[in-house]
């Protein structure tokens, strides 16, 4: 398979991301997808109980990871959570060498983190993003698309229309993300300019993956119009087709106010969703994609199959 800058930069085989899942990037997933050759991801919140504290949580995750695997694994950072200067020095202090910032001023850490020699990337969603991201000294970018799962960007651009702008534009590596759920995908976003792709709803309906059964069993038998874009007032989040879905989507043609709708779905809903399996009071995030998506299978399977599939289709464009 074709070596990229990426792999090169993060000291992976494939170029290939798991992405970071708030609830569900746990050690135990991160360190299948790693030791399969690609990046695994872990987030503060991985697994983590109600009312826990995320930065021992984070600090015990980033512990499992090391004895799992020996191979790089990604710290999943998201920059308007309200700990996320606490979560930071956790991270240091465990020599953590890979950092993904998203949702905030990509210049807030970048020259701490490179200055300890973490590599950091950031994603982005439109050109503007990026630009600034690149000013700021981020070493790559996680370019997202509006296909994608959960929070997507305000200007809701298409990957496919997004990623080649991106490519444009700056000089430093670009891995894609939003939809990207089998080898096809691969194939057509490094045709457009990226140089890795990362993957979520994909890693969520995989085995090690310790997402509910309801919600993976939801993401696979979802079809091709079976998801939806919602709280465009607050934040455009990408979910599952739900109860929980269809009751939000009444209430924003009610008239909800921004506030009414932060209200409404509170702190945990996600996981209430997502870990708890309670797709009728929960969220459930799922890519456009999700209809590619059959089986729950292992996460290395995941990572093979995009290698083996993105041989087979270049051979057949050459």
């Amino acid at each position: 398979m074709k070596r990229t800058r990426i792999c090169d930069l993060l000291g992976i085989e494939y170029p290939i991301l798991q992405g970071g899942m708030l609830w569900l990037a746990t050690a135990e997933l991160a360190a299948a997808v790693s030791n399969a050759g690609a990046l695994g991801m872990i987030s503060p919140y991985g697994g983590m109980e109600k009312n826990e504290d995320p930065s021992e949580n984070l600090r015990i995750q980033i512990a499992k990871s090391k004895k799992l695997t020996k191979k790089p694994i990604g710290i999943n950072l998201p920059l308007n959570l309200p700990q996320s200067g606490i979560l930071l020095d956790v991270l240091l202090r465990e020599k953590s060498s890979i950092v993904i910032t998203a949702a905030g001023d990509p210049s807030l850490y970048t020259e701490l983190l490179n200055q300890e020699g973490v590599k950091v990337l950031h994603v982005v969603s439109s050109v503007k993003q990026a630009k600034l991201a690149e000013a700021s000294r981020v070493d790559a970018l996680i370019v997202e698309g509006v296909e994608g799962a959960a929070h997507v960007g305000f200007d809701e651009l298409p990957l496919f229309s997004l990623l080649p702008q991106v490519s444009d534009a700056v000089s430093i590596p670009v891995i894609a993300t939003g939809g990207i759920v089998d080898a096809r995908g691969m194939v057509a976003a490094f045709a457009l300019g990226a140089e890795g792709v990362q993957l979520g709803t994909r890693f969520v309906a995989v085995e090690e993956n310790i997402a509910h059964p309801n919600y993976k069993q939801a993401i696979i038998k979802a079809e091709d119009t079976d998801t939806v874009v919602l709280c465009r007032k607050l934040l455009p989040t990408r979910y599952l087709k739900t109860e929980f879905s269809k009751r939000l989507s009444e209430l924003e043609e009610s008239g909800m106010s921004v506030d009414e709708i932060r209200d409404f779905l509170g702190y945990s809903r996600a996981r209430k969703g997502q870990l708890e399996g309670d797709l009728e009071n929960g969220e459930a995030y799922g890519g456009a994609s999700a209809g590619l998506i059959k089986e729950i299978i292992p996460a290395a399977l995941v990572v093979q199959r995009l290698v083996e599939g993105y041989q087979r289709i270049v051979k057949k464009i050459i």
